[in-house]
């Protein structure tokens, strides 16, 4: 991303976040979604430079950050863990309080970040997603015939893994076009940097260590947060065109999780960022800029 620099981060625990940082303005977190890495911001975040220090970090498991070991129990992979890096990324930037936006996965990180460290978390928005635990309990066939990964993924290791790594680039090629309903919307080179990240047989494990985090640990976290309510307010925006906005009333649901929400569909799929910059630009600076 022009005007960029990168920065390796030791958070603790020998892992290391790898984020792209620019810009001199008030902070503003930008998490992203599987299968992307920090690059999927290339559209908006020199924009955003313009107003805000950006840090757009590649989540612990993807792109050039660190990928653990998962554990038994997935821990490492916890919405929990994964946010507790970004809090101490921002902390060693001297950020101790900040709007974060959040895509896909990485709106499932700020939606825990928001719960678990809520003197951090100034606003948040997330994209194209409805709370996992919501997700999971009113899943239908509808729903897992269109998102089949959530379901193939959490298998038992080494299935996903090897049946991924056997024809890596049409897995990741499928699923991206799949989730676009604006064609082109990322480049071959923005294709080509994702790839490069997934062929590691690390980073594949990293990724079925999420989804099977979020099926089992991030429930229980859930659970245990069930009364909890999100203080910051938080913005939802989701694509018109994709399964989430058909499948589920995505106001509502974040209603049953966050006292202040608001937010609307775009006219695109599932990766707003890339297939419609300039209004999901729009979107997040009116947010942040608390002109909505």
């Amino acid at each position: 991303m022009p005007g960029f620099r990168l920065l390796d981060a030791d958070v603790g625990d020998g892992v290391t976040i790898r984020a792209a940082i620019a810009g001199d303005g008030p902070p503003l977190l930008l998490l992203h979604g599987h299968p992307q890495t920090h690059v999927t911001w290339r559209k908006i975040a020199p924009a955003l430079a313009r107003r805000f220090t950006v840090i757009a970090p590649d989540l612990r498991g993807y792109g050039d950050s660190s990928k653990p070991a998962g554990g038994g129990d997935h821990a490492a992979y916890s919405k929990r863990a994964m946010a507790r890096d970004q809090v101490a990324l921002m902390r060693l930037l001297g950020h101790e309080r900040f709007p974060v936006v959040g895509h896909d996965r990485g709106g499932r990180v700020a939606h825990r970040m928001a719960l678990d460290h809520p003197s951090a978390v100034e606003r948040l928005a997330v994209f194209d997603i409805a709370p996992t635990a919501t997700m999971y309990a009113r899943a239908d066939r509808a729903f897992a015939t269109q998102y089949f990964w959530w379901f193939f993924l959490i298998q038992p290791a080494p299935l996903p893994e090897r049946m991924i790594l056997a024809d890596v680039e049409f897995f990741l090629r499928e699923h991206v076009e799949r989730q676009n309903k604006i064609a082109g919307a990322t480049e071959p080179e923005a294709f080509a940097e994702y790839l490069r990240c997934y062929r590691s047989p690390d980073g594949v494990h990293a990724v079925c260590e999420d989804y099977r985090a979020a099926a089992s640990i991030d429930l229980e976290h859930d659970a245990a947060d069930a009364v909890r309510r999100v203080e910051a307010p938080l913005l939802a925006l989701w694509g018109a065109r994709g399964v989430v906005g058909r499948t589920y009333d995505v106001l509502a649901t974040w209603r049953e999780k966050a006292l202040d929400v608001r937010g609307g569909a775009l006219d695109c799929g599932h990766t707003l960022q890339e297939e419609l910059p300039d209004e999901t630009l729009e979107q997040i600076e009116a947010f942040v800029l608390r002109k909505q």
